[in-house]
């Protein structure tokens, strides 16, 4: 999952990104409110952790601006205060969780994980597709009940594929989500991963569920 962090103080942020990378989520840093907001205009988000106190616009106003534009993207507000009346304007206009600092960063990502659960509509930490599943909490990998063991990357690959099974991906969408750059056109990243991945969960198994569409992209499906 890709998320936005708006985060000014160069440290904070650093520790955000570096909890945010160990759980295998793909994240881009910002430190100015203006830069944040063209970013969560124009690039697809799974969530958006903002900071009150930034340069350019402010984490609010922020929240404000996407809100009354119908976005429902979950977002965390980040303060640095302890009075209830920004606790509370943050969540009349539409914030998922707020988080106080000084935090820990295991605490802001479970919120995260937790705004993230509520805006699926789901409290299931388990995806399965025929013989495959994977544990959201734990990160386990099984298929007809046989561990596998995916790199980081690996893993956040098959969980992206596996949330929409039967949906074609273009390289660009995954790549976009999956890895930490936008998608150059010039690379074979995607395809390396997913011959990787192919390799693990697929080729040892009768029933292949990793599908090509050619000129367009991958998807996670069972055939019949």
């Amino acid at each position: 999952m890709r998320i936005l962090v708006l985060e000014d103080e160069k440290k904070i942020a650093s520790f955000i990104k570096k909890g945010l990378d160990e759980q295998g989520y793909v994240s881009d840093i910002t430190y100015d409110g203006n830069e944040a907001y063209h970013m969560a205009s124009t690039y697809q988000y799974d969530a958006l952790i903002l900071d009150i106190m930034v340069p350019g616009r402010d984490g609010l106003s922020i929240l404000n601006q996407l809100r009354s534009k119908n976005s429902s993207v979950p977002i965390i507000i980040i303060t640095a205060r302890t009075e209830l009346n920004e606790r509370l304007e943050g969540l009349n206009l539409g914030a998922d969780d707020y988080i106080s600092k000084p935090f820990y960063v295991e605490e802001l990502i479970a919120r995260l994980r937790n705004v993230l659960r509520r805006a699926s509509n789901s409290a299931v930490n388990v995806l399965s597709i025929c013989d495959l599943s994977i544990d959201i909490s734990s990160r386990k990998v099984s298929r007809n009940n046989k561990p596998i063991m995916l790199t980081l990357r690996e893993y956040s690959l098959l969980e992206y594929l596996m949330r929409s099974p039967g949906r074609v991906f273009t390289r660009t969408q995954i790549v976009e989500h999956v890895w930490e750059s936008f998608f150059d056109s010039g690379t074979n990243l995607v395809d390396v991963y997913i011959r990787r991945l192919r390799e693990k969960v697929d080729l040892p198994f009768n029933k292949k569920l990793l599908h090509t569409v050619r000129g367009i992209g991958y998807c996670l499906k069972e055939e019949n």
